[in-house]
């Protein structure tokens, strides 16, 4: 029997790539893949439901689950993960010198509901007590050129928000004193992002925490969070069509990150050996950072659960179960 065709889209990703190059193959599927920005993957899938299979962000799948979409299902394949608010970036100028002093200030984002910065806003109020009515939003995507265009997004109650006007974008109201920080800043081309100033090595900009990674350590350390952006999701009609595509699929990405690891891991073995590397990072290399699977993530996952609809963006909190395919629920 000949396979099932299906299409792929992602972003580049190491651990992803096997599976994107055809290296390895979900038994029973062949892929016709697509590499693609992230901002313009979930715009048009959220928008036009154009692939069969495709990276997602976890905050829009929330949302529009939430809001009554029954196009996807979610694959606990975790695709990026990073501790989102060591990326915010401030106008040196600004007087922001910690996060508390983001208070009352003009704070950019490429989208509000973006994964990245429902994260940056939970760490801000569970961690330093800045709520996201203390600050003034405003937003670059504007909503035909949005996820939040597709899943309903409306400004919660209570938050101060505008839409950047279209002749502008966070970098250039950055420069021009018009904004004093964003949460997320992205300069690279895609048919979603507006900005292209490069801000790093520029005086009139830096970063929020000046040294990220000892922030992420802190963080990881006192949460035991580390924060997911993106999941992968599949067209609901082919699982309830064909329902062996779950675990096929989750088994092929899951194989792919194994060999990313164990290449990192055959890679670093000769520093090891000669001690060239701090006994930690033998620690770390025996550990797998990215897990994939609803168990192996449940208090992430049921962070990020709590966090939108904490900050207005899903009328509840959803059940896991509502999410993700439930073959996986116990991986």
């Amino acid at each position: 029997m000949a396979d099932l065709q299906l299409s792929l889209v992602m972003g580049p990703n190491p651990r992803s790539t096997p599976v994107l190059d055809g290296h390895v193959k979900p038994e029973g599927i062949e892929f016709t893949s697509t590499r693609m920005h992230p901002s313009e993957i979930f715009w048009r899938q959220l928008s036009f439901a154009e692939f069969d299979v495709s990276e997602m962000s976890m905050s829009s799948l929330l949302m529009a689950i939430a809001g009554g979409n029954r196009d996807w299902v979610g694959l606990p394949i975790f695709t990026s993960r990073h501790f989102f608010h060591t990326w915010a970036w401030v106008r040196t100028s600004a007087g922001i010198e910690r996060p508390e002093d983001l208070k009352g200030k003009r704070v950019g984002v490429p989208e509000y509901q973006q994964t990245a910065a429902l994260w940056s806003r939970g760490a801000l109020k569970h961690e330093w007590g800045v709520e996201p009515e203390d600050l003034d939003w405003y937003m670059e995507r504007p909503p035909e050129r949005s996820h939040g265009g597709a899943t309903g997004f409306k400004p919660p109650a209570g938050v101060r928000f505008q839409y950047i006007p279209e002749n502008k974008n966070i970098g250039s109201m950055l420069a021009d004193g018009e904004l004093d920080a964003t949460l997320l800043y992205v300069a690279s081309a895609n048919l979603v992002d507006r900005s292209r100033l490069r801000l790093e090595g520029d005086p009139r900009f830096r970063l929020l925490f000046p040294d990220p990674q000892a922030e992420g350590r802190r963080y990881f350390a006192k949460t035991g969070l580390f924060p997911i952006n993106h999941g992968m999701v599949v067209r609901r009609s082919i699982v309830e069509k064909h329902p062996w595509v779950v675990l096929n699929i989750f088994n092929a990405f899951q194989q792919a990150k194994e060999q990313s690891l164990r290449a990192a891991r055959e890679l670093a073995e000769p520093f090891l050996t000669l001690g060239w590397l701090p006994p930690e990072a033998a620690r770390g290399l025996a550990q797998d950072p990215y897990p994939y699977g609803v168990r192996s993530n449940q208090k992430v996952l049921e962070t990020i659960a709590q966090y939108s609809h904490e900050q207005g963006l899903t009328p509840r909190v959803m059940d896991l179960g509502e999410v993700f395919a439930p073959a996986t629920m116990d991986l």
